[in-house]
């Protein structure tokens, strides 16, 4: 029997080299390391300090001058489980920007979603497609797939924003591209925000907004006095502890980019949202207040600034210490598209299971 037994053994082995040779591999050996019963994200809960980010940054604005690279002053963050690459998770890229005073961003295109929420600064504008969009604190831009855009700084003062982009699925699909514009800027028009006096009215629209052919949202800034008095009133409609909003794209509801989700969270003080999870990954940037979110068992402390991670199918809580607006990015529009999004909020026996599991 032994020998019956050290045969087909040795089969099996010649068998395995064989495949090996081919490049081929069996699927019966890691059936479960390639579909597990659930997501396992190699990305890991993580949270960088909001006033580590702003010191690093406003260094690199001194150090890093235009002809040492300065026009891309970006400082990427690295998730410590993903083995050294420049992501946030496997499938978002987060930045933080510095655009120095009276400096500009030479414009350029790329066809990595991406967007810009703004931390600090004002007086500052970026010109997408020849629309200049001024920026100002708590305000969201979008610079959609092959758009136009540049940065231009020309107040006294720097500004900081949080970059959010798409660029791990864009090269998981080997679909990279960019391109310099010709010039250094685009041509700067004398009247700003013309998407806004076009798309940015409430419940109207031109009567020919429709555009079947474009994928991203023609309202290029979402303005935070806006987006704070729909907090304000959603709130008051509905009660705490936590209410959230989605920014859409005005002419269709749909997410302002194919890629990249943008969500605003509000957190009431003494506040504790119920736990849930979610199929695809988060990048949270604090805008203002203070509070934590455990994270699979795991407890973050947050403030002004801080930005963290919510790893794919991660069970999470948020809990303020006093009135807290997060701002969120995540994947859930790629999800959706393709059918493979869910989520599901968490019981007292599910939330003490998933801490464990965590």
């Amino acid at each position: 029997m032994s020998t019956l037994q050290d045969n087909i053994g040795e089969q099996l082995e010649e068998l395995y080299l064989d495949l090996a040779k081919e490049h081929l591999q069996p699927l019966w050996t890691q059936e479960r390391d390639l579909i597990p019963w659930s997501p396992k994200p190699a990305a890991v809960p993580w949270l960088w300090r909001g006033k580590t980010l702003k010191a690093l940054a406003t260094r690199s604005g001194d150090l890093v001058t235009i002809d040492r690279g300065g026009d891309r002053r970006v400082i990427m963050l690295s998730n410590p489980g993903l083995g050294g690459k420049p992501f946030a998770t496997s499938t978002l890229q987060g930045n933080i920007q510095f655009l120095g005073p009276h400096e500009s961003a030479p414009a350029h295109r790329h066809s990595p979603d991406a967007i810009r929420f703004i931390l600090q600064g004002e007086g500052v504008w970026t010109t997408v497609e020849g629309d200049a969009c001024d920026m100002y604190p708590g305000d969201l831009v979008l610079t959609p797939n092959w758009t136009w855009h540049d940065h231009n700084n020309e107040t006294d003062e720097p500004m900081i924003w949080f970059d959010g982009l798409d660029v791990p699925i864009t090269l998981a699909l080997d679909a990279i591209f960019f391109e310099l514009y010709p010039s250094d800027l685009q041509p700067q028009p004398t009247v700003h925000n013309r998407s806004t006096r076009t798309f940015g009215g409430k419940g109207l629209l031109p009567l020919d907004a429709a555009d079947p052919t474009r994928n991203y949202s023609p309202l290029f800034i979402y303005r935070w006095a806006d987006t704070e008095a729909a907090l304000d009133a959603l709130l008051e409609e509905r009660g705490g502890p936590m209410v959230s909003l989605q920014f859409v794209d005005p002419t269709t509801g749909r997410p302002v980019l194919p890629t990249i989700g943008c969500e605003m969270h509000r957190v009431i003080p003494g506040g504790r949202a119920k736990p849930v999870r979610k199929v695809g990954s988060a990048v949270y940037v604090v805008y203002r207040g203070s509070g934590m979110s455990i994270i699979n068992g795991q407890r973050f402390d947050w403030g002004p600034g801080d930005t963290f991670v919510v790893p794919s199918w991660a069970a999470v809580e948020h809990e303020a210490s006093s009135a807290a607006d997060v701002f969120a990015i995540t994947d859930r529009p790629v999800l959706e598209a393709l059918g493979l999004y869910r989520e599901e909020t968490l019981d007292e026996a599910q939330e003490i299971s998933s801490r464990f599991e965590g």
